[in-house]
């Protein structure tokens, strides 16, 4: 009976190591990015951050596989994804186009990184057990449309270092927004409809690759820009139905004093 418990308790202890290590490998692959980012090798370093940005995806469903999520894996998680998501794509904005402005270009990078990282300590503390959205843009995204910043540079030419900067200062007032972003790991018209969803990545894909740069910046600025369109939309009808609400209780209340 001992030995069994003590073999439960020596698989628990070395089980984690998979999910964890898949986390080193996102952290390694965002912090090479800062050295291409450092040679002046933009487009390489945004190819990482997204690699960063994929493994970062399998490490949580690693461990719920195998059942060995832990706290310390989620702490874990979120240190590598301040480095990865927050670290790296403020170094790689700075060479590549905000130290036209000196301070305030290193100012606005400072910035990002704070908010990225007062958007993990935000999530990481969150106790209200809601799964199927985040509050305030998801860090990896903030990332993610950085790179595709980098990546439209490849194809339209130069893209003035003004617009990067008002960008970045917009990246980091969303991710510490009340705006609410979907979450695509708790919604349930995925599980029940895995095969329309199918053909709809597949479609996805084959539009990529027709313009793989354009279409990826399109594809991040449109959960970015429509996040927040979305929130817009769902506070206005929620402020048409309160006024709507408030103005059949008068016309009650009045029909009540007849």
């Amino acid at each position: 009976m001992k030995r069994s418990r003590a073999r439960k308790d020596r698989v628990r202890r070395t089980v984690p190591f998979l999910p964890n290590f898949v986390t080193t490998m996102s952290l390694f692959a965002g912090f090479y990015a800062i050295y291409f980012s450092l040679e002046g090798n933009y487009y390489v370093a945004a190819i990482l951050i997204v690699m960063s940005g994929l493994i970062d995806g399998m490490d949580g469903r690693i461990a719920r596989a195998t059942n060995s999520t832990s706290a310390f894996g989620k702490e874990y998680d979120s240190l590598s994804d301040l480095t990865a998501f927050g670290v790296s794509p403020a170094v790689l904005l700075y060479l590549w186009k905000l130290q036209a402005f000196d301070r305030f270009g290193f100012l606005a990078c400072c910035l990002y990184v704070a908010c990225g990282a007062l958007r993990l300590a935000r999530f990481n503390s969150d106790t209200s057990g809601k799964m199927d959205t985040f509050t305030g843009l998801p860090i990896p995204m903030a990332a993610l449309s950085i790179v595709s910043l980098v990546f439209l540079g490849k194809v339209v030419g130069d893209i003035s270092a003004l617009p990067v900067l008002i960008g970045t200062y917009l990246l980091s007032y969303l991710m510490v927004s009340n705006i609410r972003y979907p979450s695509f790991k708790h919604i349930d018209y995925i599980k029940t409809h895995p095969f329309q969803l199918l053909v709809a990545g597949l479609l996805v894909l084959v539009v990529v690759a027709s313009a793989p740069e354009v279409m990826f910046f399109v594809l991040i600025m449109s959960f970015v820009v429509g996040g927040a369109l979305w929130n817009l939309i769902s506070y206005a009808r929620m402020h048409v139905k309160e006024a709507k609400g408030k103005e059949d209780e008068k016309v009650t209340g009045e029909n009540h004093n007849i």
